[in-house]
């Protein structure tokens, strides 16, 4: 019957946030315990280890919380990782889960969804070989649905706003279908209706994207409300849930209360 066929399938979960750890405040050690009820892939989305990512800030401040999790985590590097070393430390402390070392940029598929992780230290301005990567990589895959993520936005209420640097690599997901962008540097839960490469609202093939800086650092206001900006949440820490189905996905906000403050459902393109 219906039912049973409906319990036999469970769809993959990807969930996490970015602007993490540090070992002077014990918000991501709740959002850490969040994610050890909630099964599936875990990503970050950048500055996960506070102040500078050194080999210190990983082993004591993110290790002992997200770092139980590392073994099912796909992370991305943010500017307070990049800080030592061009983020040789976060490269030694991920390993081979965060792609090619020192290039902090790759991808992998989950559940039939193709995800690709960028690095928004390094340029993906026209020529680069990021943006070159990310065209290619999108061509050699052929998914229903494309999810990526980054450390900062290319859109943003908070007050860090609108990273322009990123457009390139927007285009590079619109011009391929891509269906969702996750990003943090804004200390932020922020949802925006699907859009272009340059902030148009498009329904029928814009990007929604996420800003998820919530996994523990100090919250940042909301100082220039964007356009298409939907849900903003600058008071509880928390981390982003991605249910992934076979041409849709469903997103949580889930709060270190462990109340749902925001959720719903997108198609792919």
């Amino acid at each position: 019957g219906f039912a049973a066929a409906a319990i036999a399938v469970t769809p993959a979960v990807l969930v996490g946030a970015g602007d993490i750890a540090s070992c002077s405040y014990a918000d991501d050690e709740a959002t850490g315990r969040l994610l050890d009820s909630i099964r599936g892939v875990v990503f970050t989305a950048g500055d996960d280890a506070y102040p500078n990512g050194t080999v210190d800030d990983f082993a004591n401040c993110y290790d002992p919380t997200w770092g139980r999790h590392k073994s099912r985590t796909r992370p991305a590097i943010g500017n307070h990782d990049f800080q030592t070393d061009a983020g040789a430390p976060y490269y030694a402390y991920f390993g081979a889960a965060a792609g090619d070392s020192g290039l902090g940029y790759y991808s992998y598929d989950l559940a039939g969804w193709h995800v690709i992780v960028l690095n928004s230290n390094l340029s993906v301005s026209a020529g680069s070989p990021q943006k070159l990567w990310v065209p290619a990589d999108l061509g050699a895959h052929s998914a229903t649905c494309t999810l990526a993520y980054w450390h900062h936005p290319r859109f943003s209420s908070g007050e860090h706003g609108n990273s322009s640097d990123m457009e390139p690599a927007w285009q590079a997901l619109y011009d391929a279908n891509g269906d969702v962008a996750i990003s943090a540097h804004d200390h932020t839960y922020e949802r925006f209706a699907p859009q272009t490469p340059t902030g148009a609202l498009d329904t029928t093939r814009g990007i929604r994207a996420f800003v998820a800086g919530t996994g523990g650092a100090d919250f940042y206001a909301f100082t220039s409300i964007r356009v298409n900006s939907q849900v903003r949440i600058n008071t509880v820490h928390g981390v982003l849930k991605l249910t992934l189905h076979p041409s849709s996905y469903e997103w949580a906000f889930i709060g270190t209360d462990r109340v749902v403050h925001d959720s719903g459902t997108g198609s792919c393109h």
